[in-house]
């Protein structure tokens, strides 16, 4: 993007920031860092459905800073059904005891600052933060997303001939995990599925960089 159009963006949302604490969002992003992040939910419709748990952790260069991580339990606001309990071990009592959404929107974003995002699905996650954040600031999560699956996508999609480019690829995590040689944890846990992408992230930008 022109340069001119990055500033006039930029002051349009400051302009519009509510609270001017996260004005820090806005900044440059520190060179060579990014935020891996997951948000694990009651269910997949973003209208409906409410966050349980986020986890995320910073990328520094091709490390995984996993001591200096934010883990998140959240109030949903509604009751867990036996499906939520199955799928992320997260009981009624569990989440009862977590942090309002607003709470955790401030801790999260705080932990972020400006650096780029990175995930798995990450479309979903943001689309069910920025919910939850557009009413407390007026604005959206300004941070550059990066798509994991879209990396490995770009990285199979260079080895095939010209000719076969183009077409579907497997991009379930479990494909892309075993692919890249990376240690696969138990899905649907906000910090393993953190970590997985990370992984994903650090190892793609390696080979991307050099075929």
């Amino acid at each position: 993007m022109l340069g001119w159009l990055v500033s006039l963006r930029r002051r349009w949302m400051l302009y519009h920031l509510v609270d001017a604490h996260f004005a820090f969002m806005f900044d440059p992003a520190p060179a060579g860092e990014w935020v891996a992040l997951d948000c694990e939910t009651t269910g997949l419709d973003p209208r409906r459905d409410k966050i349980v748990s986020i986890a995320a952790l910073r990328i520094v260069g091709n490390r995984l800073l996993t001591s200096e991580r934010l883990e998140l339990l959240v109030r949903p606001g509604r009751g867990m059904t036996g499906d939520n309990v199955r799928v992320h071990r997260l009981r009624e009592s569990d989440v009862a005891k977590g942090l309002a959404p607003e709470q955790a929107m401030r801790r999260l974003l705080d932990f972020i600052g400006s650096r780029p995002l990175v995930g798995y699905f990450l479309e979903f996650d943001v689309e069910m933060l920025n919910r939850e954040i557009w009413p407390m600031l007026g604005v959206r999560l300004p941070q550059r997303k990066i798509e994991v699956s879209s990396m490995y996508y770009d990285f199979k999609n260079r080895q095939l001939p010209p000719a076969q480019r183009g077409g579907d690829i497997d991009l379930r995590l479990a494909t892309l995990m075993k692919d890249l040689d990376l240690p696969l944890r138990d899905a649907h846990d906000a910090l393993n599925d953190a970590v997985m992408a990370g992984l994903a992230f650090v190892k793609l930008r390696g080979l991307l960089a050099t075929c």
